[in-house]
């Protein structure tokens, strides 16, 4: 018989320690420090109350915690001294039944870790769908984190300890994140597109209007008919667009979406999380058989990465009426024009004008993106509410002083272009960082013609400098460009700079923004606001209707653009929950 929150919170409190029994391994104290904030209103409130409490615990109690984990494949469970737990844990992992040679490795790597980091290595091996991680990804992930800093690494351990909890209160309490588990059956369906050249290496890249990127978007439409969507169709520039009606045939839309290409070997969730999600929603409407007093319109962008031509937010730009048709004549790496990629995909350029929305027929645009950073997931944070995308401003430049030999040239006769250079990158660090939510990078760094025996007489540069208001972005760029001046003229130097893009920054619209805290709070989910860093195609939307965000936890440090990209089915669902508890509160409100 499944626990109940009800029994959970009504329960004596030795009763309740014993229901809580075996969540952390051998580590009663993290549930009955929990259980003194009773009650609890959902499984999340509770889950968080149990990841504060091994939070505020010293170093001493968390390093304890994660030696009372037995080693995976280890000699516990050769002597069948695991808990029935880590048991039917190896167990959906295949760990049980390891080759000799696979045995081997794991136990190499076992005594390698515990060499390093003096613990055990803790895993949550039923994964992020809770069905059980593949060896080879197992392995894998030994190999990686073998590499952390053991700081980081205590961390890490900490937060899968909380992930192997998480699925052992589901099972405790019955609960299977349905929709969570069909967001991520969805994605994996997707992801088996990918362009040639890179299916053979095992890794996703779906660039614009190539065979892959059609097939993605004939499966979106098949998905999206199949959840209930009145009309579905690929426009012009290859988005896919879903519509439920509303309650009446003249009501407003509100619009949500992302986009479904990907950069070249990259993750699954990047853009394509934020079209699921509300597709999950659809469904889960057009089951109950209800309306919304609002249209619902999902759009999968076709285009936001700019990977295969320099078009950047093609998708959700058209859809604001920012096609710019010189796009069209751009060749990609094959010599293939857009336009004849456009004619080859069977889409009209001529019909793309039509294509435009009208802001007035729309109450505003919501998306849902996996955070792409390591914030939610270093505070074990599931969800988070974006408060702006930031406002960004790039340069490339090249500082020039005098080659000369490294062995004759004395340091204080020297004109080093790149020592100027590396100064500069030490500035940005500190100057960004002075703000607190800034963010300064100096991606590119080349000496041309680079000797190991010649003072560097020209070093290349690039700057990207990043803030949540534009106010603060162009406080942040002027300071960066008088360093750039003062350190040119104190060590000799000249320099050249170049403004390669602007994009202004877009904060949430507060209603909307309010919407999503509302949502979240709901769910029994801390708030945390924070900025988006990275841009989204809400930027396209926000320069004609109101625009917020919600943030998904993904894992490996909140890794993204990346293999390792990841979330789990837990956080989906929760996902799944804000959006239709954001949809019901916008139809309250609407009545």
């Amino acid at each position: 018989m499944a626990l109940t929150l009800a029994q959970l919170n009504a329960a004596p409190e030795a009763e309740a320690l014993h229901l809580l029994d075996g969540l952390y391994e051998h580590s009663p104290w993290i549930a009955e420090k929990a259980l003194a904030a009773r009650p609890f209103a959902s499984l999340a409130q509770l889950k968080h109350a149990m990841v504060q409490v091994l939070a505020a615990a010293d170093r001493a109690a968390q390093v304890a915690l994660v030696c009372a984990h037995p080693e995976l494949a280890g000699k516990a469970m050769e002597a069948g001294r695991l808990t029935a737990e880590s048991t039917t844990e190896q167990k959906a992992a295949g760990l049980t039944q390891c080759l000799p040679a696979e045995l081997q490795r794991i136990r190499e790597l076992n005594a390698a870790y515990l060499a390093k980091f003096g613990f055990p290595f803790v895993l949550a091996v039923r994964g992020p769908r809770g069905t059980g991680l593949a060896k080879q990804v197992i392995l894998a992930t030994y190999e990686r984190r073998l590499l952390n800093h053991p700081d980081f690494e205590l961390a890490e351990a900490l937060r899968n300890i909380h992930r192997i909890a998480e699925i052992r209160l589901n099972d405790l309490f019955g609960y299977q994140p349905e929709l969570g588990n069909l967001v991520w059956d969805w994605q994996e369906a997707l992801s088996v597109h990918t362009d040639p050249g890179y299916a053979e290496l095992g890794q996703l890249t779906v660039t614009y209007l190539t065979d892959a990127h059609r097939a993605c978007a004939a499966r979106i439409a098949a998905d999206m008919r199949g959840c209930g969507f009145d009309e579905v169709a690929i426009d012009a520039v290859g988005n896919v667009v879903g519509r439920y009606f509303g309650t009446t045939p003249d009501a407003k839309y509100l619009m949500t979406g992302s986009h479904y290409d990907t950069v070249r070997n990259g993750g699954k969730y990047d853009g394509r999380l934020g079209i699921f999600v509300p597709m999950a929603c659809v469904r889960e409407l057009s089951r109950q058989g209800r309306r919304l007093p609002f249209g619902f319109e999902v759009v999968g962008f076709a285009e936001e990465e700019g990977q295969r031509y320099k078009a950047t937010f093609l998708g959700s730009g058209a859809l604001i009426g920012h096609f710019d048709p010189a796009w069209l004549e751009q060749q990609d790496a094959d010599g293939i024009t857009m336009r004849a990629a456009m004619a080859h995909a069977g889409l009209k350029p001529e019909d793309i004008p039509a294509i435009r929305r009208d802001p007035a027929a729309y109450l505003g645009f919501v998306e849902v993106h996996i955070e792409q950073g390591p914030v939610l997931n270093e505070l074990d944070l599931p969800l988070g509410i974006v408060t702006s995308i930031n406002g960004s401003v790039r340069y490339v430049g090249e500082v020039f002083g005098m080659a000369s030999h490294a062995g004759t040239t004395p340091m204080d006769r020297r004109r080093d272009a790149a020592t100027a250079v590396a100064e500069l990158a030490l500035y940005v660090e500190r100057r960004a960082a002075q703000d607190g939510d800034s963010v300064g990078t100096m991606g590119m760094l080349q000496v041309p013609n680079g000797s190991i025996n010649v003072v560097p007489g020209a070093c290349r540069f690039s700057l990207d400098l990043r803030a949540p208001v534009n106010n603060q972005r162009d406080a942040l760029a002027d300071d960066v460009l008088g360093e750039l001046r003062a350190i040119c003229e104190r060590r000799g130097l000249r320099c050249t700079l170049e403004e390669t893009m602007r994009a202004a920054a877009a904060p949430s619209a507060p209603a909307w923004q309010q919407r999503w805290e509302r949502a979240v709070s709901a769910l029994g989910v801390p708030l945390y606001r924070m900025p988006s860093g990275a841009g989204h195609d809400a930027m396209k939307l926000h320069e004609v209707m109101p625009q917020a965000m919600l943030f998904v936890r993904g894992l490996n440090s909140g890794i993204s653009h990346n293999p390792l990209e990841s979330t789990t089915n837990d956080d989906m669902q929760l996902a799944v929950d804000a959006f239709l508890h954001l949809l019901n509160d916008l139809a309250t409100e609407a009545r």
